[in-house]
């Protein structure tokens, strides 16, 4: 698996090596001792599993006690995929990231615990998968508004997105709960 970093530490791409011949591909998901090698270290414990349409947006989400670390990827359709570090210790605080998920490309995203994160979907649909560290927890999940323009996201958006009720609620990122 190649590991690449990104502008956000703890941030990483990865690219698995993928087998193809005339019946279609076969590759590793997750290997525990890949992981390890790319400093990954944590334990999975829940699966998530998003379908979306075209120009649907999902985020900015983090939790606050029972945080998640997570492995992102597109099964299928294509996703720009964005974080946002909340870590006052970090060097990128208050700095996002975004990078293209696709059944194409195969690159998954690994988002350690103190980014939130969120997607806007590209293609006609998408199927993305996520691996937790830790449980979902509705009573610590916060919000940051997807548009907040302390931010500026470029969401890379033709239209307008279609964001859920919650999202559309969201609090600024200046308002918003930050991890040390």
């Amino acid at each position: 698996m190649k590991t690449l970093q990104t502008p956000i530490p703890g941030v990483l791409i990865l690219e698995p090596q993928v087998f193809r011949d005339d019946r279609g591909f076969f590759l590793e998901s997750y290997n525990k001792m890949a992981m390890s090698n790319a400093g990954i270290v944590d334990e999975f414990v829940q699966d998530n599993h998003s379908f979306s349409s075209r120009h649907v947006l999902r985020g900015l989400h983090y939790q606050i006690r029972h945080p998640q670390g997570k492995l992102v990827r597109a099964l299928g359709g294509e996703v720009l995929d964005v974080v946002v570090d909340l870590r006052h210790s970090s060097a990128a605080y208050g700095q996002w990231y975004g990078v293209s998920l696709s059944g194409e490309n195969k690159r998954m995203l690994w988002i350690p615990i103190g980014l939130a994160h969120g997607f806007v979907v590209f293609s006609e649909s998408a199927h993305v998968l996520y691996k937790t560290t830790d449980f979902y927890d509705p009573t610590s999940e916060r919000t940051i508004l997807w548009n907040d323009p302390d931010l500026g996201i470029d969401w890379q958006l033709q239209d307008s997105p279609i964001v859920s009720a919650k999202d559309r609620s969201g609090i600024s990122f200046a308002a918003a709960e930050k991890f040390d």
